[in-house]
């Protein structure tokens, strides 16, 4: 079980199971969907019972204005489907409108919320569990309250001042005028009351009728741009998923609109280098996955937008004769400006699950920034995103602003399998670290047999600008000198960087079993049985 690697934490190990099996950011989130588990229901019942907690027990990372990205695998047809439940930018959200740029807080920076749809869309397709059972956990939570973790406590203390700006969010995060202190009891009476409107009426309730009337007002009160018309036109997409390989292994990813593509794109890269002949965390084996995390995103800089509104070459990006001139470019002992992205921190939540027969989701839900834009619509308990801040304001730039536009999203779910049987699926909150942490833990999986608990702790790295890195603390003194030597701009996150906490389950090839691995970088809970 024990690689015995030095930056290993306290001694863990993997959970499993036989008959299911739920990994979640929260441990009230992942035990929900467990008990639907037990009691008969599938992968997408439980899926949506974990994603209806999280929404009230991590309300600082996803919920229900937010959006969300599901991979899901029906085991008896062995076929798997994506489904992008991202909002699209209001119809009166022109460039003139935001001719003095788009604020990273407030009213003005949401989008239309696509989560709910989302919900709504696997539910209709593969649940089979009514809507009023499988929140019912959720609506106890918010109803009759919860104990409040540090973790919450700690965010809701940081966005203080953000969430003070309207009566309404003060109201439901600073109930008594302040944050919430740890083991302190949150209520949220409202989010209560609008998930049994949305188990009741479904679609219709959320997006159209009198909640959608009562978001649009609260909405106008604050010199918003959402409309009703916004709201009833919103429909989620579910389309294939991406499809590439890595060392034998067939990986899925979320499509367009989602940057899931980097993922494959870097793996596709990495693979024309022999990784394995390397030691584990060695400066060789991170200066390439980085070297070509940097040429997969200059590619999304440069092309990627809404495919609703732009033509790009995903294609061609992914071609496997491209993926080898491309990885002519890197230096294996020069780091270099490939016009990388600027990533930073994300607040988003992920999580997996597995049923007994073999039905799989892989699920990620999203405000974009902690507590979104900060703000609640009138008496609804809705916090809203501020994904609208994933444009750029560029006329010509293939993501720029553009009324009915859905923004390029950093939200990505992958699945692996072998032969076509599922063998892993996980997930990252993060950012644009999202797509760098899940190449990651694939290649410690594929490249170096690692369990999934050593994957799981294996230190983090992310881009910055230019030919900046930034690397847990963890990570062995060699390998910061090694790449330090290769020219990177090496600085040090901490030891366990909560901006790139990850869920994973895998299944084992000869018996079934499931395996799961918690991530000690935050609350994250592995739920079995």
């Amino acid at each position: 079980m024990d690689g015995g690697y030095p930056w290993l934490g306290a001694p863990r190990g993997v959970a499993m199971a036989g008959k299911g099996m739920v990994a979640a950011a929260h441990p009230l989130a992942a035990e929900a969907g467990l008990a639907v588990l037990r009691a008969g229901g599938n992968a997408a019942d439980a899926a949506l019972a974990t994603a209806a907690t999280l929404v009230v027990v991590e309300p600082y990372m996803s919920h229900l204005g937010g959006d969300a990205f599901v991979q899901y695998h029906d085991a008896r047809r062995r076929a798997t489907v994506a489904i992008n439940a991202s909002g699209r930018a209001p119809r009166a959200a022109t460039l003139d409108a935001y001719r003095d740029g788009i604020p990273p807080r407030g009213i003005r920076s949401a989008t239309v919320p696509g989560i709910v749809d989302g919900w709504l869309t696997l539910h209709e397709r593969h649940a089979t569990w009514p809507l009023d059972r499988l929140f019912a956990t959720a609506i106890a939570y918010a109803e009759d309250g919860f104990p409040v973790s540090a973790r919450l406590a700690a965010y809701t203390a940081t966005a203080r001042d953000l969430l003070s700006q309207t009566p309404a969010s003060a109201a439901h995060f600073l109930p008594a005028g302040r944050p919430p202190r740890p083991g302190e009891v949150l209520r949220q009476p409202a989010v209560g009351r609008t998930l049994r409107a949305i188990a009741a009426g479904g679609r219709e309730a959320y997006y159209g009728g009198a909640l959608a009337e009562a978001l649009v007002r609260a909405s106008r009160e604050l010199r918003g741009l959402l409309t009703l018309d916004d709201l009833a036109s919103h429909r989620s997409e579910v389309l294939p998923p991406l499809v590439g390989g890595y060392r034998g292994y067939t990986i899925t990813e979320q499509p367009p609109v989602s940057q899931g593509f980097i993922v494959l794109a870097t793996l596709h890269v990495a693979e024309r280098f022999d990784l394995g002949r390397y030691e584990p965390l060695s400066a060789q084996s991170v200066h390439v996955l980085t070297e070509a995390c940097k040429l997969a995103f200059a590619d999304r800089l440069a092309y990627a937008g809404d495919p609703a509104h732009v033509r790009w070459p995903l294609d061609a990006l992914l071609d496997e004769h491209y993926a080898a001139r491309r990885a002519a470019h890197i230096d294996p002992e020069r780091a270099q400006v490939h016009d990388a992205g600027e990533p930073g921190g994300g607040d988003t939540t992920s999580f997996c699950v597995v049923d007994r027969d073999g039905n799989a989701a892989s699920f990620i839900q999203s405000l974009f920034g902690g507590f979104g834009s900060g703000v609640v619509l009138g008496d609804t308990g809705i916090l809203l995103n501020n994904r609208l801040t994933g444009f750029n304001t560029q006329p010509g730039h293939a993501n720029c602003l553009a009324p009915g536009k859905r923004p390029i999203h950093t939200l990505n779910t992958w699945m692996a399998f072998r032969d076509g049987a599922l063998r892993y699926l996980g997930g990252t909150r993060g950012a644009f670290l999202q797509v760098q942490t899940n190449a990651q833990m694939i290649s410690h999986l594929l490249d170096y047999g690692m369990t999934l608990q050593e994957a799981m702790e294996a230190p983090r790295w992310g881009l910055e600008a230019g030919l900046a890195l930034r690397i847990e603390s963890r990570a062995p003194a060699a390998t910061l000198a090694g790449l330090r030597r290769r020219g990177h701009d090496v600085h040090l996150a901490p030891a366990w960087w909560d901006g790139c906490t990850a869920q994973l389950i895998g299944v084992d090839a000869q018996s079934g079993a499931y395996l799961g691995a918690g991530d000690p970088r935050a609350e994250s809970h592995v739920a079995a049985w």
